[in-house]
């Protein structure tokens, strides 16, 4: 898997596509909570889109071969940068794709210079993952569209 860490507006359009196809058919579809995804944050200039793409399979949205794997997104909150979005293609899981993607993430916001805290809000079930990545529990688990999520934090400072 190749990773690219760009802008939206730095990104080919067929993988921007792809992003957003796969955060619907993880978010919406798979796990059946329809929400408005394009909430507008991805066009916010210091928006970056982590994406991990690699050979395409014949049938799914492609450009020279390539498919959309796996993504993230990184957002500066101002006080903190965030980190949500993260999806991974079914056939892609399990096999240490999204640890690249947050590596990739992480080192993004480290290579910005400031020591700003990285917030994110994790589906309770993944927070032990998310947990190997530095990232410990800030506060009770809440719903959101159903699904237990609860905040985290990596202290940078």
């Amino acid at each position: 898997m190749q990773i690219i860490t760009a802008p939206l507006d730095q990104l080919d359009v067929t993988i921007a596509y792809g992003v957003w196809k796969l955060r619907q058919d993880v978010f919406v579809v798979e796990q059946d909570c329809p929400y408005e995804d394009l909430d507008g944050r991805d066009l916010e200039p210091t928006t970056v889109h982590v994406v991990g793409v690699g050979e395409a399979a014949p049938d799914s949205v492609s450009d020279g071969g390539t498919r959309v794997l796996g993504t993230a997104r990184v957002l500066d909150d101002g006080d903190v940068w965030r980190i949500g979005r993260v999806a991974l293609v079914k056939g892609a899981r399990g096999k240490g794709l999204s640890d690249e993607l947050m590596r990739t993430a992480l080192r993004y916001v480290d290579d910005s210079g400031d020591t700003r805290d990285v917030v994110l809000d994790a589906q309770s079930p993944l927070t032990r993952w998310y947990g190997k990545h530095g990232f410990e529990q800030d506060g009770a688990e809440f719903l959101e569209d159903g699904i237990p999520h609860t905040p985290m934090r990596l202290t940078r400072a």
